[in-house]
């Protein structure tokens, strides 16, 4: 177990830079997600901690240990990959046992640890067989099993769950998150999938372009977003963002949309936002912060007329139009909306956000 630091960690390949100068400190069992679309430098990241890349500037810390130079094998993790990487020709337990035989280790103690894996993974019927006759969620359970048998000081994880299929990856997410507090131990993990990201880590780390926008609890990225990269990112389904202008209405403010519709801003966020009047903005609000509810404190309403209806099970998605915006709403399905029908809808403005249009960074951040 050790703490984790990246400094001014940067990597280029020629003139491109695919990791641009980031900072990161991750402490001793801590669960971090790095998450972020194709190319934005968590899976180089990723591998640069493992000594897979080498880094091009900055310092990667492991405990007390400077492992710039150091070779994979010399840094004390254990990496779990995207394909497994099993022995075809060898057995589970020839496979969970391998790194240890090479480590020298009494077979005693690696048989001890191979039980004590195959317990905890639930595998132990599987030990005698090869990587052929397993499912793909049996093959990542033993992957992480030969990974755990180390003991490392830190866990990283490449993608792991996106060869399997949508009800599987429920399931491996809910195990690792489990083995975790079974097992805690310094963890990094890298997708894609921002589900995963949210629902796994005690910090996600959101990148984009080779830098980190940003690093926070789930909630925090959730609720507080400092970009509208993040806001847009985090969330499922995505948060709609529209063109608007912030400009001054009686007592209050007001967020004027293209089509000419305008929604009060609640009381307690007109002092946040006041310094921004008469400047164009990008206005964002959730799905899930619209709603077909009666108006209370603080919600605006809308004649929407639907376009299309998805139900899905306990709520229903309704996509509407404001000017030429497709925006997406979560209402109640009892509502039992029909496409073409119009019908109210409420915008929770306490949960609004607002962006500068030129530069992404939320207004609330100053």
């Amino acid at each position: 177990m050790a703490r984790l630091q990246l400094k001014n960690v940067v990597k280029s390949y020629g003139i491109y830079e695919a990791v641009r100068g980031i900072n990161l400190e991750i402490e001793d069992n801590e669960f971090v997600v790095f998450v972020g679309p194709s190319g934005c430098g968590k899976s180089t990241t990723l591998r640069m901690i493992a000594g897979l890349e080498h880094i091009t500037a900055g310092e990667i810390v492991i405990g007390d240990q400077i492992v710039n130079r150091l070779g994979p094998g010399k840094r004390d993790i254990a990496m779990v990959f995207q394909n497994y990487a099993l022995y075809p020709h060898m057995s589970v337990r020839e496979n969970i046992s391998f790194c240890l035989e090479q480590q020298k280790i009494s077979k005693e103690e690696i048989q001890r640890r191979i039980v004590t894996a195959a317990e905890t993974l639930h595998i132990g019927e599987l030990l005698d067989r090869r990587p052929g006759q397993l499912s793909g969620g049996q093959r990542q359970r033993v992957a992480m099993g030969r990974a755990i048998v180390r003991n490392p000081k830190v866990f990283l994880f490449d993608e792991p769950l996106s060869n399997l299929d949508a009800k599987l990856r429920v399931q491996m997410r809910t195990e690792i998150k489990r083995l975790h507090q079974l097992l805690p131990t310094t963890t990094v993990y890298v997708t894609h999938d921002q589900v995963e990201a949210m629902t796994m880590a005690d910090r996600v780390v959101v990148m984009n372009g080779g830098v980190i926008e940003q690093v926070g609890p789930p909630q925090e990225l959730y609720h507080r977003p400092v970009s509208q990269f993040v806001a847009g990112f985090i969330g499922s389904p995505a948060m709609n963002f529209m063109p608007a202008t912030l400009v001054s209405g009686g007592k209050g403010l007001l967020v004027q949309l293209e089509d000419g519709s305008s929604l009060p801003v609640p009381v307690a966020r007109i002092e946040l936002y006041e310094r921004h009047v008469g400047k164009t903005v990008t206005f964002g609000i959730r799905p899930e912060s619209i709603s077909d509810r009666q108006e209370r404190p603080g919600f605006a309403e809308i004649q929407a007329k639907i376009d299309l209806v998805e139900p899905l099970g306990p709520e229903t998605m309704v996509y509407f139009a404001v000017g030429d915006r497709g925006l997406c709403a979560c209402i109640d399905p009892e509502s039992n909306p029909k496409p073409k029908s119009t019908m109210p809808l409420s915008f929770n403005m306490n949960q609004m956000h607002l962006f500068d249009p030129t530069t992404g960074r939320s207004l609330a951040m100053g």
